[in-house]
Parts: structure tokens; C-alpha cells; sequence
């Protein structure tokens, strides 16, 4: 499931990309994919450190990677990278975590070149509000959520690090209501029937892709998307 929009963050031939929090490697192996380019993955979790670079070996044996690659093991409040290096940053679903959100941004922009483009994602004001009210494990859980941002909040953040939005997208309103079922029958509850159901039908349509079900979660993001999305460029005259 990508949150990202890859037409949007258009990697060329021969850049750096860099995936900060990249979990179990979604975003790294699509980027992988798509040009030939070279992908940084990071991750504080060393399990999905090791993850991610299982995947990518698949992937690089079986000839589905045209890029070159480096998995590491890192906090995005003290990047291992020298400033300026990356042409394309991805950061999804990652800040909303982060205590010091400020300092997060402030390491995203600092290794972004001047007119890099950067691709942030958290999860929406209002499913957040949902979740958090139905729901005081969802929250709770370790590693957790420490913040709701409303969009102008997120955008507000950016702009104070040098960073320009020119587009903004609502994403995966069908995830809505797979955590809603889990607030409401239980955050911790794997086997509850129907949360586990609806987990069934949202894997078969990673794997199938249908247009129906495409068509009918264009229809319910801008009501009940699960994930914003926010894509900018560092304005090399405003950056700290």
C-alpha cells in the first residue's frame, strides 16, 4: 500500500532518494522500481531494518530493482547524512510519533538539495480525532501517537523550515474503516472476526488493484481519507 504518489514525486534518472521511517520498505521497493536512481532506506527499528533489506535482496535477485540501494538503521532527528544530498525525500506516516516534530523537519530539509522535493504523510486530524476519542490504547500503544496535526499546522511547519507545499492529496479511505473496526472491537484484538475480515479484503485488493474498489476509494477520500499527503520543495533562499 502506498501512501506516496510517485507521478507527483517524479524521481529522474540518476538521483538520490532518501525513505526516512521507511518500516518494513513499502516506499524503498517501489522506488526501486521505478527508474534508475539511488534509494536510502531508514529506520529506527532494526526488525525493519532487516526487512527491508531482505525485500530489496528479492527483489535485486530476481532482477526487479533498477536501482542501486543502502539500508540503515537511524532517527530522523540526527540524520547520517551531510547536508544537501538528497534530491527526493520521503517521510510517511513517521512525525506524528516524533516528540520534537521541529528538529524531524528541520534534518528532512537539511539533507534535501536546495529545490529538492520532499514528501511527507500523516494521518488525518479527523480520523485521529475518531481513534483517539473511541479508543485510549490506539494511542497508547509503545510508539504510539503523540500529536494530531490539522493541515495548515503541517503546512505552517514546513513553511518555518524553508520548504514550499505546491500540492496536497487525501489518501486510503478504505483504511479508515479498517481502524475504526479496531477501536471499536479492540486495538489489541488480532483475532476480532470482523476487523480480521476487512483486513482479508484490503490485502486482496493491494493484490488485485480492481478499478471498482479504486473508483470507490477516490469517492471516499476527500470524505474520510485515512492519510494526508503534502509534497514541497526547499526554497534555497528561505532554508535554515
Amino acid at each position: 500500500m502506498l501512501t506516496v504518489d510517485y507521478d507527483l514525486l517524479a524521481i529522474n534518472k540518476g538521483e538520490r532518494v532518501l525513505d526516512v521511517g521507511c518500516g518494513e520498505g513499502r516506499h524503498t521497493t517501489q522506488a526501486c522500481k521505478e527508474i534508475e536512481c539511488t534509494v536510502y532506506a531508514v529506520d529506527i527499528d532494526p526488525e525493519n531494518v532487516n526487512k527491508t533489506s531482505y525485500m530489496l535482496g528479492l527483489m535485486e535477485q530476481a532482477g526487479e530493482s533498477r536501482a542501486s540501494w543502502a539500508v540503515f538503521r537511524g532517527d530522523v532527528l540526527r540524520l547520517p547524512f551531510k547536508d544537501t544530498h538528497f534530491d527526493k525525500v520521503i517521510c510517511s506516516e513517521v512525525l506524528e510519533h516524533i516528540p520534537d516534530d521541529n528538529q524531524a523537519v528541520r534534518e528532512l530539509t537539511r539533507v534535501l538539495k536546495d529545490d529538492g522535493t520532499l514528501a511527507i504523510s500523516v494521518p488525518t486530524y479527523f480520523s485521529e480525532a475518531i481513534y483517539w476519542k473511541i479508543s485510549r490504547d490506539y494511542r497508547h500503544q509503545p510508539g504510539g501517537h503523540v500529536r494530531k496535526y490539522r493541515l495548515r499546522e503541517l503546512v505552517s511547519l514546513l513553511q518555518q523550515n524553508g520548504l514550499h507545499v505546491y500540492t496536497t492529496r487525501r489518501k486510503h479511505g478504505l483504511h479508515f474503516f479498517y481502524w475504526l473496526l479496531r477501536c471499536l472491537f479492540g486495538i489489541n484484538r488480532q483475532e476480532a472476526r470482523v476487523p480480521a475480515l476487512y483486513h482479508r479484503f484490503l490485502v486482496w485488493d493491494i493484490m488485485t488493484n480492481t478499478r471498482p474498489i479504486r473508483l470507490l476509494e477516490n469517492l471516499l477520500n476527500p470524505i474520510v481519507a485515512k492519510s494526508v499527503v503534502l509534497y514541497a520543495r526547499k526554497n534555497s533562499q528561505g532554508a535554515h
